[in-house]
């Protein structure tokens, strides 16, 4: 989680540097830190299999005269618009259904994670001795061709 413009600070050095940055999800990437997950280079996003990860739209409180509070509401809007498109970016996925997946706290596996874009292998820690790769978690077939991915209904 965190400060959403400490987390875009993060993320926009991110996608500033030359280097592929790997990222990893170890116990939760939640809020921002699930937006930190998918920035990173396409094919180096990681999850461990009992990791969570935590998708929702931003909040905040305003306090003050009601012109104050209505900046402070509209800058939010602008934060979540912006958030949104991000994850559209990195995910594939349609602006609808990321602005759903948003609405509400939404909790996932890393399989459905990786399923929705999030991240792109969920590896079994650590490598079975001798070898140098990790095994990936298999994951189910789909049981139809039916489109990317669809938000898992809230729990």
């Amino acid at each position: 989680g965190g400060s959403v413009t400490s987390g875009l600070a993060i993320y926009d050095t991110m996608q500033y540097v030359l280097t592929p940055v790997c990222t990893w999800c170890v116990g939760q990437a939640a809020s921002m830190g699930s937006l930190l997950l998918a920035a990173g280079a396409p094919g180096m996003r990681h999850a461990l299999p009992n990791a969570r990860i935590m998708v929702h739209q931003p909040s905040g409180g305003a306090r003050g005269q009601a012109t104050d509070i209505a900046i402070q509401a509209e800058e939010i809007l602008q934060l979540k618009r912006q958030i949104n498109g991000l994850y559209a970016k990195h995910t594939g996925q349609p602006l609808p259904v990321i602005e759903a997946a948003m609405e509400r706290d939404r909790y996932l596996s890393p399989v459905e994670a990786q399923e929705f874009g999030l991240l792109d292998q969920v590896l079994v820690h650590p490598p079975p001795r001798g070898e140098d790769e990790p095994r990936l978690v298999q994951k189910e077939p789909p049981s139809s061709p039916s489109g990317p991915p669809q938000v898992p209904p809230a729990s």
